[in-house]
């Protein structure tokens, strides 16, 4: 088995690039099946969110001198309709051993840019269940997903990672209260009706603001979620109406088009005589069109511009970092024992399978004997004795082959495997 891991993140690339290689929801399925197809790869599964795109492939041992990355960034490149070159700059691979490592740093939210931030553990376990649906997980991506969960959830009992991140949610709010001098006099307008959503809700609660509309493509998920801090529900249909009126919007939907446009928006500050509203996207692909940016009295950030307050949160977390490192570094140990492993236990099925062969052979040989008369007794030496000498045939031959050609490891290694003590050897020396 080969795995490999192309990936474009909040690192290496801007949210221009982040959000053209976005896959929705309702694409997943369909795109794992024609990327498969088209890579060649055996396994595949795509982790998509606001912060990243990586494809995770196995490919068999018929891939192994095979650059897995050129068809996997082509493949992107095709499906997305985005120019290759564009790509290549902003991409990075991983492979084998360090696709384990860079998975358990992304689960356990090292590589996010909220550090130790949750949600991206769901992600990853919620990419893994749509490709198990897709029919493109087998056994080698299940054994290093279920290692990576395993690592991952290690780190997050065992250190402070994950304990009060600095999320986009509350980096959002703090960036508000920056706008507004008393955010308990503003109205809020959140778009979506996810986690993120949810967290913002909670935050501007927290911080006074006790008018809150949450839009949502589905009433009954909107109101779900505003009976939670008694806000008003409401369809995105509604928005520009209740745009009048908002003096905050954080939007974070999984929509592939934008919510909002400049033309709702002038519209809306005509309204308010150029009242200012303070707008968060936090969704990739953008919810608002970046043109809105562009207007007065307008105060757009969008997920990147979030980073400043959230690298705040770094400085303090040094030393649950290393800890985090360390038991990471284990985990990737362990898989990589588990994995040889995994070869030895492959001979010892086929030895095992070739032994039981020859023993069948000679337990037939052996009834043809009795059935023709011959002493039981004499058949039963002749049996073992075969049998004996038939098993250690090939191992003798090879050891002495060995100990010809001067093979001092293998000679040594070989009184290991066959557990013969230096007694056992003297004795048979003296016979």
């Amino acid at each position: 088995m080969s795995i490999m891991t192309l990936g474009i993140n909040h690192r290496s690339a801007s949210l221009d690039v982040r959000e053209q290689v976005a896959f929705a929801p309702e694409q997943m399925v369909t795109a794992l099946n024609a990327a498969c197809a088209a890579i060649g790869c055996t396994e595949l599964v795509i982790l998509s969110t606001c912060n990243r795109t990586e494809l995770i492939a196995a490919f068999d041992g018929r891939h192994q001198e095979f650059n897995g990355a050129v068809p996997l960034l082509q493949w992107l490149s095709d499906y997305h309709r985005v120019v290759i070159d564009e790509l290549e700059h902003c991409s990075y691979v991983y492979r084998d051993l360090e696709v384990v490592r860079h998975m358990i740093n992304v689960a356990s939210g090292l590589d996010s840019m909220v550090l130790g931030e949750p949600q991206i553990f769901g992600q990853l376990k919620s990419a893994y269940a749509v490709a198990q649906e897709a029919k493109t997980v087998g056994s080698d991506l299940s054994r290093v997903f279920q290692h990576v969960f395993s690592t991952a959830k290690k780190v997050r009992t065992d250190t402070a990672i994950g304990e009060n991140p600095v999320s986009v949610a509350f980096a959002a709010v703090q960036l508000a209260k920056h706008i507004f001098a008393d955010l308990s006099q503003s109205k809020a307008l959140l778009i979506g009706a996810g986690e993120t959503i949810e967290l913002v809700a909670r935050h501007l609660r927290e911080n006074g603001v006790s008018s809150v509309v949450v839009a949502n493509r589905t009433l009954g998920r909107a109101e779900q979620l505003a009976n939670q801090f008694n806000a008003e529900a409401i369809l995105l249909s509604d928005v520009p109406a209740y745009l009048l009126e908002a003096d905050i919007v954080i939007s974070s939907t999984a929509s592939q088009l934008p919510i909002l446009g400049k033309g709702a928006v002038e519209q809306a500050l005509k309204h308010r005589r150029h009242r200012p509203i303070f707008m968060v996207d936090i969704a990739v692909p953008r919810d608002i069109e970046a043109q809105v940016g562009e207007l007065a009295d307008i105060y757009l950030y969008t997920i990147d511009d979030l980073k400043e307050v959230i690298d705040e949160n770094l400085k303090s977390r040094a030393n649950e970092v290393r800890r985090a490192d360390e038991i990471i570094n284990h985990g990737v140990q362990q898989f990589d024992r588990q994995n040889r492993a995994l070869s030895a236990i492959d001979i010892m099925k086929a030895y095992r399978s070739k032994s039981e062969q020859t023993r069948d052979e000679e337990i037939q040989k052996a009834k043809r004997l009795l059935e023709k008369g011959n002493d039981p007794e004499q058949v039963m030496v002749s049996l073992a004795r075969s049998l004996t000498n038939k098993l250690i045939h090939a191992p003798s031959i090879k050891l002495k082959e060995a100990g010809a050609n001067g093979d001092t490891v293998l000679v040594d290694w070989s009184k290991q495997l066959l557990d013969l003590t230096e007694e056992d050897i003297n004795q048979n020396e003296k016979l």
